[in-house]
């Protein structure tokens, strides 16, 4: 292989670690708990919300659908958009493992069908175990990521659209 067709490819990979990405999040809330998804991963169990990244040419509101499909098996209903946080790696405590990874996540108030029931849904995340709803009261006793809103959640009612900024 030539030394061009090589810097090449290293110059499409850097490129690729170097954008940022757009990810979309499910705040669903019912009777004081808050609907997550147990993952583990290195011998760790931590708790995020529904919600991944959005595909290109994908509007929000179709990833943040697919994604609740995918791991919640739950149809949502999109109500308004609560915050909008940014995630560089590097200054987290996962910066050696996320030192290239910057996203911008956009957490949006749904709701679910009463008569729904949250599961591990068709396509689930590698690491995700199970989904629970856990009582937003006691949240900061989890291993719930971002930790930096676990505040701003319990007074979700009293919120408007609110930018976070970098955050862990």
């Amino acid at each position: 292989m030539s030394f061009l067709l090589l810097l090449e490819k290293q110059n499409v990979k850097d490129k690729k670690n170097k954008r940022v990405k757009n990810a979309v999040k499910a705040i669903i809330i019912k009777d004081g708990k808050i609907a997550v998804i147990q993952k583990a991963e290195d011998n760790k169990i931590y708790y995020t919300l529904p919600g991944g990244s959005q595909k290109k040419f994908e509007d929000m509101e179709s990833a943040l659908k697919r994604e609740c499909m995918e791991e919640i098996d739950c149809e949502i209903n999109i109500k308004t958009l609560l915050f909008i946080r940014e995630y560089i790696g590097k200054n987290h405590e996962f910066k050696t493992r996320d030192a290239d990874i910057h996203k911008v996540e956009f957490f949006f108030l749904c709701e679910i069908k009463e008569s729904e029931k949250i599961k591990n849904g068709i396509k689930p995340d590698k690491t995700q175990i199970d989904v629970l709803f856990i009582e937003i009261e006691k949240l900061e006793k989890y291993n719930f990521y971002p930790k930096g809103i676990i505040e701003k959640i319990k007074y979700v009612k009293m919120n408007k659209n609110i930018y976070l900024g970098d955050i862990n």
